[in-house]
C-alpha cells in the first residue's frame, strides 16, 4: 500500500525515546509501528487495547481513604521499616503481580 499521508504529531520525548529503543530491538520502524497502529484502531472499531485507570488494591488506594486510614497506613509502614521489615522493589512487585 502506498504511502503518502503525512502524520504531524507532539509526544513527550522520553515517551518517544523509550518506544524508540523497544522498536529498535524488534527491528520496527517507528513509522511502521504507527502505521501498524492505526490499522489495528481501523480493524477492530475502536482503541486496540483497554484504556482504563490502573486498580490500585482496596486498603491503599487513597482516593477511598478518610485522612486518619491515610496517617494509620503511613505509620504502619514505617514501624514495619523501623523494624526491619522490608523487601527490595522486585520481590515486592513481584509477589504483587502473582496476587492479581
Amino acid at each position: 500500500m502506498e504511502k503518502s499521508a503525512t502524520l504531524n504529531l507532539r509526544v513527550n520525548p522520553t515517551v518517544k525515546q523509550r518506544a524508540e529503543d523497544v522498536l529498535s530491538r524488534l527491528g520496527i520502524p517507528m513509522s511502521t509501528a504507527i502505521d501498524m497502529y492505526l490499522n489495528q484502531i481501523s480493524l477492530t472499531g475502536g482503541i486496540p487495547f483497554t484504556v482504563a485507570l490502573p486498580k490500585a488494591p482496596q486498603p491503599i488506594n487513597a482516593d477511598l481513604m478518610t485522612t486518619e486510614e491515610i496517617h494509620a497506613q503511613l505509620q504502619e509502614g514505617y514501624d514495619d521499616m523501623k523494624a526491619g521489615k522490608v523487601q527490595d522493589a522486585v520481590t515486592a512487585f513481584a509477589k504483587f503481580r502473582e496476587s492479581r
